[in-house]
């Protein structure tokens, strides 16, 4: 089992960031990929981001290219999601995922955190 708790939600105006973070306990991190999906309130959720085993690979969603990164340090067990120039579109609740899915993007994860709500006012 691995248990997946994210921080660093809360509200910001547009323009501004905020970093998550998704701290992992359990079995061995490194050995998951990790992803970021959110999930507006209506609205499916929605691939963010995600990160391979070790880093080395990275994927993102159209709506974080060029704005989120996402990144990891395995010796803290724990994954970032930097996101600058916040849009109010951006709201959502946000979720880390950890496990071994098909492909990144899909949400086939293992393991999933509470979620931490992040809302952008205009």
């Amino acid at each position: 089992q691995v248990q997946l708790v994210e921080a660093g939600g809360g509200l910001v105006q547009a323009g501004g960031s905020l970093r998550l973070s998704c701290a992992a306990s359990g079995r061995t991190f490194n050995n998951y990929r990790v992803g970021w999906f959110r999930q507006a309130p209506g609205k499916e959720r929605e691939f963010v981001a995600a990160i391979s085993r070790r880093g080395a690979s990275t994927h993102y969603g159209d709506s974080a290219k060029g704005r989120f990164t996402i990144s990891r340090d395995n010796a803290k067990n724990t994954v970032y999601l930097q996101m600058n120039d916040l849009k109010p579109e951006d709201t959502a609740v946000y979720y880390c995922a950890a496990g071994t899915p098909l492909l990144p993007t899909m949400s086939t994860y293992d393991y999933w955190g509470p979620g931490t709500q992040v809302t952008v006012s205009s």
